[in-house]
């Protein structure tokens, strides 16, 4: 049996072992062969027990009293009631049933991000799909806030799935024995490469830049913010205004090929549509060259880094690089069409250590290709074909009948009449959350789980509070990580708190489908089944596992490298196109795409191109709102995950999520470190705490994603968020007809220095809660 002290665990930031004394986590220790532990777990045991806990069931007292009713403005106002755990599953159960029955399937959203758990089996996501697909269908979402953008484009330009360019690009081992440069737009920021999903055996990253560095591998950072890239990387800083990379690519573009430097063989035999793109870049249609000069008064950077960028691309061998965030903008899905078009031209597409690569840096993307059959909780089929762009549940609930366009259909929204969410805290990854406000009133109930009083919990009509990753039994294996790592219960959940598996299970049961959401197992035995199915798969591919005991025993296995080639698919492509064609409608990387020309979508034409947004800093408006925002992702906390633990709110200044401003923009606003900043819009306003750097250009803005939504009068559209959620100021629109992905990353604001009293933080407390005094029968609400 393993030391009952020391309990293995995974995290989606990295592989502990909690240390337990007298029934409580006192620490969690990382893994003694890991180089470069994340900090974020530091923060996670002050969580496990702090106020924000929620410990038993909890109903609104308005739903409770009224029962469902839609376009009600009470939630998020009102106090909340603790029920049994009786009562809250009856009721829980009999609205599921009665929208099903009232409305159909279509009328119920299954809400959830993937990022919950690092475990197999209690993977939210996993448990809510398959709960609701049982109970007879729903509603559900397509893509990721992450990468809605490059999950539609990427496919229909370089085939494959819409993860397929993580595996086809380049990957950092390679780098190191063949690459020369590399040019990243959205920087290679360390602090994306400490989480990934599913979990991480051992933080490789940073090791392997270095041995890149090392190598004489040269670096350029295209980004507002010089931090997106180690210092000790000696990279090149190329600032360019925010939003501008598509006008910077064809700059460079233009200059190799005037200066005759593009390989034209490449683009002949591999490529198709390249001649239809060349008239745009050379302005013979439109009069317009996309040329330096052009470029420099976009991007407002000097020519002769253009030109001087251009050839340093075409003379060594290259790696074109495009973070995540530079596709959330409007018009998102130009930076990755456009980023593949200039790799084609660039003479280093499908050769060792050259060509493309999205996301270098994140997560453990870039450190090996592919992925073994790893067995997870098995969702099942949903009933019913009814699906969203994720990014659109706002425009969802508020226009209910509406058409709108996505990836070359017409569809229509349906009347969503009961939100389910499992995993996830959309008042943090949504986009102009007093929008969602009144979004949010539509839906006659809204159901939750979660362990601490978030912001979406706060907004729920019915609460399930459930167990967190160390206080249940699993297993995790990362995304391209080789280890499997066992998660053992180290204390048990307080109160009355279960599992997500436990509370669909009783739901079901009152459904009538229990046993077919259980099929007879616990959920340790489901443990023991999914990793038995993974040792019975990757024995096939010639993998052999421990069996469970001995796995369990020893805490954590290693899977062997995998066989697959890096970048096998273009490298193949490029030796011969016609034995190793892409699975694109021409075989080849579509610089021009018939199809997508075929949508005859005003904000995507059929092949890369610049078309400004809407918001940017060579727009009409920015008198009144001259700063553009960056909101990235956040250092200390996994999105909005433990922003209530102590490593996050270490991190606070002055209470506050700290916004990073250029010393001189914060000079004219009369703005000193540790300052209280309202940051503002017309969209909403919110309190942050000053920190200023030269480290990000002149007119920009960086104020990271995850605070917990705070607003002053909770459930008032417009109220001023006192903790510095940038998401009260982003711009809720898709990034095309063709994606519908997020656009946060085109946002205008103003700064301001706050003097006199500034209102608290209240983030991290829980609501008023009163006790049931309900007589025995369901009430109204269970009418």
């Amino acid at each position: 049996m393993p030391d009952r002290e020391r309990f293995p665990s995974a995290t989606h930031w990295g592989s502990y072992n909690a240390v337990v004394a007298d029934g409580r986590v006192t620490r969690l220790e990382p893994v003694d062969d890991d180089p470069h532990p994340s900090p974020i777990a530091d923060g996670m045991v002050s969580a496990l027990s702090d106020r924000a806990r929620i410990t038993e069931p909890m109903i609104r007292a308005g739903w409770l009293e009224h029962g469902p009713r839609k376009g009600f403005d009470g939630r998020g106002t009102e106090p909340f009631v603790a029920v049994s755990w009786d009562r809250a599953l009856d009721l829980a159960a009999a609205e599921v049933d009665r929208v099903h029955r009232a409305h159909g399937p279509t009328a119920i959203y299954g809400g959830s991000c993937g990022w919950a758990s690092a475990g197999r089996f209690h993977h939210a996501q996993s448990q809510v799909h398959r709960f609701l697909a049982q109970a007879g269908g729903y509603t559900t979402s397509y893509g990721s806030y992450s990468v809605g953008a490059m999950e539609i484009i990427m496919p229909r330009v370089i085939g494959g799935d819409k993860w397929s360019i993580f595996d086809r690009g380049v990957m950092w081992p390679e780098l190191a024995d063949h690459g020369e440069l590399v040019v990243s737009f959205g920087g290679l920021a360390a602090k994306n490469a400490q989480v990934n999903p599913g979990g991480i055996g051992r933080h490789h990253v940073p090791d392997l830049q270095r041995r890149c560095c090392d190598a004489g591998v040269q670096f350029v950072n295209v980004s507002p913010v010089r931090d997106d890239v180690a210092d000790w990387l000696g990279a090149q800083w190329v600032a360019l205004r925010p939003n501008t990379d598509v006008a910077l690519m064809l700059g460079l573009a233009h200059v190799i090929v005037t200066e005759d430097r593009h390989d034209r063989d490449f683009l002949d035999r591999c490529c198709t549509g390249y001649d239809v793109f060349e008239r745009y870049l050379l302005g013979r249609d439109d009069g317009v060259p996309k040329d330096p000069r052009w470029a420099a008064a976009i991007t407002e950077l000097p020519e002769a880094v253009i030109l001087d960028l251009a050839r340093r691309i075409a003379e060594r061998r290259t790696v074109i690089n495009v973070s995540w965030s530079v596709q959330r903008q409007e018009h998102g899905e130009q930076t990755y069409w456009m980023a593949t078009t200039l790799a084609a031209l660039s003479g280093s597409m499908g050769l060792p250590g050259g060509g493309l690569a999205a996301g270098l840096g994140t997560t453990s993307i870039g450190v090996r290709p592919g992925r073994y059959n790893v067995a997870a909780f098995p969702q099942g089929r949903n009933p019913v074909d009814a699906v969203i762009p994720v990014a659109r549940v706002a425009d969802m609930l508020l226009g209910a009948g509406a058409s709108y366009d996505f990836n070359g259909q017409r569809r229509t929204y349906p009347d969503i009449r009961l939100v389910y969410w499992a995993g996830g805290n959309p008042f943090h990854h949504h986009q102009d959350l007093n929008r969602l406000v009144r979004a949010w009133r539509e839906p006659e109930t809204v159901i939750v789980h979660d362990s601490w009083w978030n912001p979406v919990v706060r907004f729920a009509d019915i609460v399930f509070p459930v167990a967190t990753s160390l206080e249940r039994n699993d297993f995790a294996v990362g995304m391209n990580d080789l280890t499997v790592t066992a998660m053992h219960k180290a204390v048990d959940p307080p109160g009355e708190v279960r599992s997500d598996y436990e509370v669909f299970a009783a739901l079901a049961e009152r459904l009538g489908r229990g046993d077919q959401f259980t099929e007879g197992r616990t959920a340790e035995e489901w443990v023991r089944e999914l990793y038995e199915r993974t040792c019975a798969e990757l024995a096939a591919e010639g993998v052999d596992l421990p069996t469970f005991e001995t796995f369990w025993e020893r805490g954590r296995t290693e899977l062997p490298e995998s066989p697959a080639p890096s970048s096998g698919v273009l490298a193949d492509l490029r030796a011969d196109p016609d034995e190793h064609p892409l699975d694109t409608p021409s075989g080849r990387i579509e610089i021009f795409s018939e199809t997508i020309a075929g949508f005859e979508y005003d904000d995507c034409p059929g092949h890369p191109a610049w078309m400004a947004p809407r918001e940017w800093l060579g727009a009409t408006g920015t008198d009144r709102f001259p700063l553009h925002l960056i909101s990235n992702q956040p250092r200390t906390r996994l999105h909005s995950q433990y922003d209530n633990g102590s490593h996050s709110r270490a991190s606070k200044v002055a209470g506050r999520e700290p916004v990073v401003m250029h010393p001189e923009d914060a000079r004219e606003r009369g703005i000193a470190e540790g300052d209280v900043v309202r940051l503002f819009n017309d969209r909403g306003a919110c309190l942050t705490g000053a920190a200023l750097s030269d480290g990000v250009r002149r007119g920009v803005v960086v104020l990271a994603t995850g605070a917990w939504y705070d607003p002053e009068e909770p459930g008032v559209p417009g109220s001023l968020d006192r903790h510095g959620n940038p998401n009260v100021l982003t711009r809720d629109a898709g990034t095309s007809k063709l994606a519908q992905a997020c656009s946060a990353q085109s946002t205008l604001v103003q700064a301001e220095r706050v003097d006199g009293p500034v209102p608290p933080v209240r983030a991290f407390e829980p609501p008023e809660i009163v006790r049931d005094t309900a007589a025995p029968d369901l009430g109204p609400a269970g009418a």
